[in-house]
């Protein structure tokens, strides 16, 4: 799988893109000046603050050795390389951005989890009936990019087999501001993506089977871990 996702990103380079359009619009907003901007900072400082950092916080409370990982969503591969040396035993990325995607890559590749990593590129919802599940699910800042918010929580707690992270901008009036500041960076440059604050994302999480075990935030950001109901201790 992961020389496929190196494929399909070169294939990406050279040609107009064949996935939809919010992997085209991730793809011009998070560029590579972007990623590697990020990548920079993180192997100064490691991950960054919240809210990565208080996700990645949260699941090493949990025993995770020989565990699987499926991050959607995961921008430069922060989360799978945390995860990977606190014992994991492999990980999954799945983004919407080539840019991120490939620095993702040749990052894991250089800390020596080459074997242990995987990459797709696509949007999640799409790509994920083919993925395979696995023990634990991150969604770190990626509800406030996708505009479906259910449609994301169906398809990403399905594959989950027992854990369930996530972060997310709260419901407050100055996070839809901005929303709307970004919306009109993005109208700018033509561009249809947008911020979205949804309304109900533990509601939905839980009704998928999942009980919230953990929970943190800053003024602006919301951090939760999940357990599937009924899941082996």
């Amino acid at each position: 799988m992961e020389g496929l996702g190196r494929a399909i990103v070169q294939e990406q380079r050279v040609g107009a893109m064949s996935c939809c359009n919010h992997c085209q619009e991730s793809g011009d907003l998070f560029d590579q000046k972007k990623a590697r901007d990020e990548l920079r900072t993180y192997r100064k400082n490691g991950a960054p603050g919240a809210p990565t950092s208080l996700l990645v916080d949260g699941l090493k409370t949990l025993d995770l050795e020989g565990t699987a990982l499926l991050d959607v969503g995961g921008g430069i591969g922060m989360i799978p390389c945390e995860l990977l040396e606190g014992g994991i035993s492999r990980s999954l990325l799945v983004e919407a951005s080539p840019p991120y995607l490939e620095v993702a890559e040749k990052e894991t590749r250089r800390r020596g989890y080459e074997g242990k990593a995987e990459f797709e590129y696509g949007d999640f919802v799409d790509l994920a009936p083919d993925l395979p599940e696995a023990d634990v699910v991150t969604l770190d800042r990626v509800f406030c990019c996708y505009p479906h918010m259910k449609r994301l929580v169906e398809a990403s707690t399905a594959k989950a087999r027992r854990w369930y992270g996530v972060s997310y901008p709260k419901e407050r009036w100055y996070n839809k501001i901005i929303g709307g500041l970004a919306a009109g960076y993005c109208w700018a440059r033509d561009m249809d993506f947008r911020m979205y604050i949804h309304t109900g994302i533990q509601e939905t999480i839980e009704a998928q089977g999942f009980e919230r075990f953990y929970q943190v935030g800053t003024m602006i950001w919301q951090v939760e871990l999940y357990e599937r109901e009924g899941a082996l201790g």
